[in-house]
């Protein structure tokens, strides 16, 4: 019996999934788009059970056009929209809130305080990153401040918080799997880029209990399996990046100095920097890229969250 991979792509606008043969030949794909929630100006949302309802969808769209079984799926490959934050509650997977976007603005004033109050260079020193609102810590913290019992609830143990890697990885599993991968943890601004833990000092910062986060692990390497029910069989979720990371690694940038561009809901330029995390003047933030051991590269990545595009590419 031939076996095949199955790739999840779960994007701004869209879920798309592709089942790939052993040989790299595209055997079927299907892609559905889904809803943008725009509550007030720059405020972005998506449904939970859109996104998840999405993925479903297109996979058994997938396999059908593919002529196959769910039993000869040998692996899944997850990369996702990354920073966007749900939070759900443990106990029986239902969301707290809508997704906020990774484009949401609504804590824009809140990273501005954090500016003034003098913690950008110490979050930057950890995580690499900028104080934002496209990053997720303060999706989050606004969750638990605004979302009534959330914060009760999430103190309790009762809450997950995941990117949207994790949130399917949970669905599908049947809440078997509560991980993420660097990458996609690296663009929280509450991951350690050196340690590669959660850091505390910034769990503290943001007042957001431990937790509630995921296991973190290499982004290629066994989270677990799918749950039968869910998904027709048990199969080996092997493989999760976000989308930028897999797309430079996709595209074979794997030397020091590869830079790819990446055209979607926004525009990404990500320079590979190897091993060494380059230390940007200019404003540019570096991040963890792809990782099949805890050694891993490093990249750069500029970034203009207010816009739906970004710059270029530190060195």
């Amino acid at each position: 019996m031939k076996k095949y991979i199955l790739a999840i792509d779960q994007g701004t606008t869209s879920s798309r999934a592709i089942i790939f043969a052993k040989d790299g030949r595209v055997a079927a794909k299907a892609q559905q788009e889904f809803r943008q929630i725009y509550p007030q100006s720059g405020w972005v949302e998506h449904d939970p059970t859109d996104i998840i309802g999405t993925v479903m969808s297109v996979t058994a769209e997938a396999v059908a056009r593919a002529g196959i079984t769910y039993g000869q799926i040998e692996g899944i490959g997850i990369t996702n929209q990354r920073e966007t934050t749900l939070l759900w509650d443990r106990a029986t997977g239902a969301p707290v809130y809508n997704a906020i976007v990774w484009q949401c603005r609504r804590t824009a004033a809140e990273c501005e305080k954090l500016k003034e109050q003098g913690f950008a260079e110490r979050i930057y020193n950890k995580t690499g990153l900028v104080p934002d609102a496209y990053f997720s810590a303060t999706k989050i913290k606004w969750i638990l401040d605004n979302v009534d019992g959330a914060r009760e609830r999430a103190e309790r143990g009762e809450l997950c918080f995941g990117t949207v890697d994790t949130f399917l990885m949970w669905k599908l599993s049947g809440g078997a799997i509560f991980a993420t991968d660097y990458t996609n943890a690296a663009r929280t601004m509450l991951f350690n880029i050196h340690t590669l833990q959660w850091d505390d000092e910034l769990l503290r910062l943001f007042d957001i209990p431990r937790t509630m986060l995921p296991r973190v692990l290499p982004s290629g390497c066994l989270y677990g399996y799918t749950d039968s029910s869910v998904l027709g069989a048990k199969l080996p979720v092997s493989g999760v990046a976000g989308d930028q990371q897999s797309a430079l690694f996709g595209q074979l940038c794997t030397d020091v100095g590869d830079v790819k561009c990446t055209y979607g809901t926004g525009c990404f330029l990500l320079m590979n920097t190897g091993k060494k995390a380059v230390k940007s003047a200019n404003g540019l933030v570096t991040t963890r890229e792809w990782a099949k051991s805890p050694i891993t590269c490093w990249k750069g990545l500029s970034l203009s969250a207010a816009r739906s595009s970004s710059g270029c590419a530190t060195g």
